[in-house]
């Protein structure tokens, strides 16, 4: 057992999903860091939050298959409970919708929308208990104003901003805190192959925001600074979406 507080990070062997563990990391919370197969990359990602002076559990599984969660967190949730979820897992597969196959469609929507359902209902539970939380859901610019050539992904993100919504008026009485961070264009991994000269004529800023600027909205909301925030989507987009 532990007296630091524990975030659960889902999708975090790079990117985003990465740059939040390590914020945690360094506010002191202990991390359970969810990927699906990039054990390396994961590997990694542990080494530098050890180095940071925290504690990092690697658990790998499909946010999408709730029997592969459940069978991976049970046993750490029947021991601990995390503090703070973080809802980061997903990914794009862009085409016109016209060209869009049912899986490209299906596959895309699972991991964002099945895998925040799984894992925060399994999560959820063990915090309702505890009556206090907080479950921080990364969406995008892209489901807020629609991105021509991602009908799936803005349709996968925005759900997720619905489903946040909802959720927060749920639990908000158990002190239990939901929020939405929004990224826009991130220089990630997701974002290497667009047409940046075209893409920064959209962000009045002009450039692509730093994934470390994601984790720093995210550790704030984890912080007792943003106690009495609920319900709510924060963008991150160099105003690229107002």
């Amino acid at each position: 057992m532990t007296d630091r507080k524990i975030a659960l990070v889902t999708g975090a062997s790079k990117g985003i999903g990465a740059a939040i563990a390590i914020s945690l990391a360094k506010d002191g919370f202990d991390i359970w860091l969810n990927y699906r197969s990039d054990h390396e990359k994961a590997s990694e990602i542990a080494e530098t939050i050890h180095d940071n002076g925290a504690k990092c559990i690697l658990i790998p599984f499909d946010v999408s298959d709730i029997n592969s969660a459940s069978k991976a967190l049970d046993p750490y949730l029947e021991k601990e409970v995390p503090y703070a979820l973080i809802n980061n897992a997903g990914f794009s597969k862009d085409t016109l919708l016209v060209w869009m196959k049912q899986e490209e469609w299906k596959d895309v929507l699972s991991v964002t929308l099945d895998g925040f359902f799984n894992v925060t209902k399994l999560v959820l539970n063990y915090m309702l208990r505890k009556k206090q939380g907080r479950i921080i859901n990364i969406a995008s610019t892209s489901g807020q104003s629609g991105m021509p050539g991602q009908v799936n992904y803005s349709a996968a993100k925005s759900g997720l901003i619905g489903a946040s919504k909802a959720l927060a008026l749920e639990i908000g009485k158990r002190n239990i805190l939901v929020n939405v961070v929004s990224p826009g264009f991130i220089d990630t991994e997701m974002t290497k192959d667009f047409l940046k000269e075209r893409v920064l004529m959209m962000i009045p800023m002009g450039r692509f925001g730093k994934d470390y600027e994601v984790a720093q909205t995210v550790s704030f909301l984890c912080s007792d600074k943003a106690s009495y925030i609920t319900g709510q989507v924060i963008n991150v987009n160099g105003g690229a979406y107002m």
